[in-house]
């Protein structure tokens, strides 16, 4: 089984709307459009800024935890 989390997240009703929309337009469900979203976002980050290493993963273990 894969590793998965649950994180909760405040949204404006509206851009949550807009967002279901979008996710059901494309044939995706709201979960699906969201990692679509994280994953773009962290392939443009790291194509822009360099490669997240797991050593700098390890620097923010703790921040995540709190």
């Amino acid at each position: 089984m894969k590793d998965q989390h649950e994180y909760t997240i405040r949204i404006s009703g509206e851009l949550l709307e807009k967002l279901a929309y979008v996710a059901k337009s494309e044939g995706r469900t709201l979960n699906n459009q969201f990692l679509l979203m994280a994953r773009n976002s962290v392939a443009y980050f790291e194509r822009t800024k360099g490669k997240i290493t797991p050593d700098k993963l390890k620097e923010l273990e703790t921040q995540i935890e709190e």
